[in-house]
């Protein structure tokens, strides 16, 4: 049975891979799609809603997205978010111009009129999360506001008749009060959803494509130890039993005793599992170089050269499988939307590997959903919940160049960090050290010295697209500052990030 589906479409707005993953939590099937779409192509797909998301242009501005006129004629439901509100009134006949004072940024005060159906059950006043220049000021004919703030009249607007409907703010964020009930509303209230989608139904059909695809051959996987890849293998594993071989590259870039654990994992798993210890060989690719891109570009294309070299050992082995997800395929793609990573695996190994066929069983998930499936296949809690942790490993957070005596110094650091980070009872959402390049001054004894300085990160996120900084007890702190400065020779100085994304990063480089 095909599920019902609402079409996210893309004007180049940070939030598309989390409103459709919000999407998806409320248990409607989601996909993203180029806010280019024609209508005739949405016809096709049969939808009952779509939103638009927001994008980093002005409705004017040159080259800025545009979407075909027509979808808004379809009759299907459409909700409008940030710019795509602008780009439905602009194109339907309203006004659209320069925010007074230069626009709204950041948790404002809206007004909500909570007699319309996509603010039921809200309260009347709420903080929102707004990040736009430009406002709508003159509403299309048949619109009518829904909401406002102190310099936006027009916060939110409905035409009730053609079940269009727009937010000037950011529902999709948890910045947002109660912003899911909106969502929510929509789908429910005004799309009629049913509410037919889960990650049971996901877990069966992929099972069976699996075995439909491959048959009896077997299958070759580039293990990273990451969750994705991790899930993928119990995922084959599960569909064919003993068809699979997983190749581990160790490029020693993993955090402290990390691949020993990966190792153990698949220790028990009826599947052939193989590591290749290849650190001297990445490092010696790594000399010298300290511009971030660079040391990924590297790092990636020695790992495609190791692992080809592996995969030729294994002889004739018909089916490449990849822990490629979602958020990767709609990343590694063009038009609106940024390719925003440079070491997604989406054709990142060469075609003369010789490989008959591709699977990639969690292309259609996101990372939610990829460890909702890890949990139902049985993988460890440790691994499924596995903090993310960047491809070219701790390459990006030894800022500069690499070295081993660098990767020891914050192995160790990092260690102590999460050891004693992870012993509280409400962790962060992800921490770790950073080696920023820097020496500072101290003293040991009698003696002056040098030595590096190590930053430590913690967040708290609910998505990872945005992120406050972690406010740990000074007694914590104290502790992974003693612990470091007296246990890692060679670290002298311990400071504590914190920094909010935006306008930061979570990771340094």
């Amino acid at each position: 049975m095909k599920n019902e589906t609402i079409l996210v479409l893309d004007f180049g707005g940070q939030y598309k891979e989390l409103i459709a993953s919000r999407i998806r939590q409320l248990s409607v099937y989601s996909e993203i799609k180029p806010g280019s779409i024609s209508a005739d192509e949405i016809r096709e797909i049969s939808p009952i809603g779509l939103i638009l998301t927001g994008g980093p242009k002005s409705v004017y501005g040159e080259n800025a997205p545009k979407c075909d006129p027509a979808i808004f004629s379809l009759g299907i439901p459409v909700l409008g978010i940030c710019y795509g509100m602008q780009l439905m009134c602009c194109t339907l006949g309203g006004k659209v111009v320069p925010g007074l004072g230069g626009g709204e940024y950041g948790r404002i005060r809206t007004k909500l009129q909570t007699e319309h159906e996509l603010f039921a059950g809200l309260p009347e006043k709420a903080l929102t999360l707004m990040s736009h220049g430009d406002i709508v000021k003159e509403l299309p004919e048949g619109f009518c506001s829904t909401a406002s703030t102190a310099k936006c009249k027009n916060a939110a607007c409905v035409c009730t008749d053609r079940k269009l409907y727009g937010v000037q703010f950011h529902p999709e964020v948890r910045h947002t009060d109660r912003g899911t009930e909106v969502l929510q509303n929509f789908l429910y209230n005004v799309c009629k959803a049913k509410g037919d989608y889960s990650i049971d139904d996901y877990l069966e059909s992929v099972l069976e494509e699996i075995r439909n695809k491959a048959g009896d051959n077997k299958i070759l996987l580039a293990l990273s130890g990451g969750v994705d890849s991790s899930v993928c293998a119990a995922l084959i594993e599960k569909a064919l039993p003993g068809k699979l071989t997983c190749v581990f590259v160790d490029h020693g870039l993993m955090r402290k005793n990390e691949g020993d654990k990966i190792e153990t994992v698949f220790a028990d798993k009826k599947l052939d599992f193989i590591r290749v210890n290849a650190a001297d060989r990445f490092l010696e690719k790594l000399k010298g170089v300290t511009e971030p891109e660079t040391k990924r570009k590297i790092i990636g294309k020695e790992f495609v050269a190791v692992f080809e070299e592996q995969a030729k050992k294994l002889g004739d082995i018909p089916f490449l499988a990849q822990g490629t997800i979602y958020p990767d395929i709609v990343e590694s793609g063009g038009g609106a939307t940024a390719t925003i990573k440079s070491h997604h695996n989406v054709g990142g190994l060469p075609e003369n590997i010789g490989f008959e066929g591709l699977i990639e069983p969690l292309r259609g998930l996101f990372k939610d959903e990829v460890r909702a499936l890890g949990k139902k296949l049985g993988l460890p809690d440790e691994l499924v919940n596995r903090q993310p942790f960047p491809g070219p490993g701790l390459a990006v957070r030894v800022i500069g160049e690499i070295t081993p005596e660098k990767l020891h110094i914050l192995r160790e650091a990092d260690s102590i960090v999460c050891e004693e980070i992870g012993k509280m009872k409400n962790p962060p959402s992800q921490y770790f050290a950073v080696l920023p390049g820097v020496r500072s001054v101290g003293v040991a004894g009698d003696e002056r010295k040098y030595d590096d300085v190590i930053a430590v990160r913690a967040v708290n996120t609910s998505d990872f697209m945005t992120a406050e900084y972690a406010p740990l007890y000074h007694s914590l702190l104290s502790r992974i500052s003693s612990r470091i400065s007296n246990e890692v020779e060679g670290a002298g100085r311990v400071v504590y990030d914190i920094s909010g994304k935006p306008p930061a990063t979570v990771e340094w480089e």
